[in-house]
């Protein structure tokens, strides 16, 4: 009896736990504090955290033939991270982007965060690989963050860090991006109200995902996974044939692959592949990549502002990065602060879709620099 309670013992949590575990439980706890208490990103932040708090209890669920393992596998055959985009672009609104085709160059700017952070992860001592695979948390994206770390082969090593760091990036855009659009824009730029855009046709609605497509993947194929799902998601949406295919590709499909998704980058979290120096730089690279994005989509906001003799509002540049929308969103709450009357909502969502087209170009521009499909 005694070797049965004995042996019973040893297998308990308290017993195969060491501190680094405790340590990752805690943090565990703070993402589902954020989540539930302060309301950041809720959708991503809950599964990540509690699939965080499952594996250091129990570190075998991501083994092979774990529950999450399977999950995992999904995320590193970049399946999961393409259903995403399939969803999102049912979701979107390509509109203000068709009504305002400059608003490309603002997503376009936004994503020199990405190649920056690249070389400084470079000069940090990442290999090629590795710095592509973190520079591309810049873009505020968690699903081609994912996407990218399982193509360039980071899934057994850094895939967890990258992931945790884009998704809570995108969870603290709210909080990251105001400073730094208020130092670089002037209280008279933060003013400025744009016109109305103007109606988009159905058509153009229609025509629009084909072309990107068309354009993109000739261009650059190995876009064709996140692109093609983006683009046939928003043709479900806009056809106006597919209600069916459409409701379920935006709601129960996208519900679904949330769930799958975080868990299971919540489970790449263990304290063995969590507690090291690189993790610290990668988040730390991450947030330097995403500061730059943020910046630089609002310089290029201010050039656009001056060469259109004050018509654009620089607050816009923000949201270029590829949180959708809640970039959006933290473009119009800044400017209310200063003039509640102005609705600079639909504005900036051009710069915002833009913003997800262009980092999943990044993304597919590191896989053929590397020769990767």
């Amino acid at each position: 009896m005694k070797e049965i309670i004995l042996n019973l013992a040893g297998q308990t949590g308290f017993a195969t736990l060491d501190w680094k575990n405790y340590i990752m439980i805690l943090v565990a706890f703070l993402f589902m504090y954020l989540a539930i208490a302060k309301g950041f990103e809720p959708l991503l932040l809950v599964p990540i955290s509690f699939g965080m708090f499952l594996v250091n209890m129990f570190p075998s669920i991501i083994e092979e033939g774990g529950l999450l393992h399977y999950f995992y596998k999904l995320d590193e055959w970049s399946i999961l991270p393409s259903l995403i985009f399939m969803g999102v672009g049912a979701m979107t609104d390509f509109g203000p982007l068709i009504a305002y085709p400059p608003s490309f160059i603002l997503g376009a700017a936004a994503q020199f965060g990405i190649y920056g952070a690249y070389f400084l992860a470079i000069a940090l001592g990442f290999t090629g690989k590795e710095a592509a695979a973190i520079s591309i948390i810049g873009g505020a994206d968690g699903p081609t963050s994912i996407f990218l770390a399982g193509k360039l082969g980071m899934g057994d090593t850094l895939l967890g860090p990258i992931a945790v760091a884009a998704y809570s990036y995108m969870s603290l855009v709210p909080v990251i991006q105001p400073p730094f659009m208020k130092l670089f824009t002037t209280k008279k730029e933060r003013l400025i109200k744009m016109p109305q855009l103007r109606k988009v046709t159905k058509l153009e609605k229609i025509i629009f995902p084909i072309v990107v497509t068309l354009v993109v993947v000739m261009i650059l194929p190995t876009t064709a996974p996140l692109i093609g799902m983006l683009m046939l998601g928003n043709l479900f949406r806009e056809s106006g044939v597919v209600r069916q295919l459409t409701e379920t590709a935006s709601n129960a499909m996208m519900y679904i692959v949330v769930i799958l998704l975080g868990t299971s980058v919540g489970a790449t979290t263990s304290a063995e592949a969590f507690l090291q120096v690189s993790t610290l730089k990668i988040v730390l690279l991450g947030l330097i990549a995403f500061i730059l994005g943020t910046s630089v989509g609002v310089l290029f906001g201010k050039l656009m502002c001056w060469v259109t003799k004050g018509k654009v509002n620089p607050l816009i540049g923000s949201a270029g990065v590829s949180a959708v929308p809640m970039a959006a969103r933290v473009s119009q709450k800044v400017a209310a602060e200063y003039d509640p009357t102005n609705f600079l909502l639909m504005n900036a969502m051009g710069p915002n879709v833009a913003g997800v087209i262009g980092t999943a170009v990044a993304a597919g521009t590191f896989m053929a620099i590397f020769n990767v499909h």
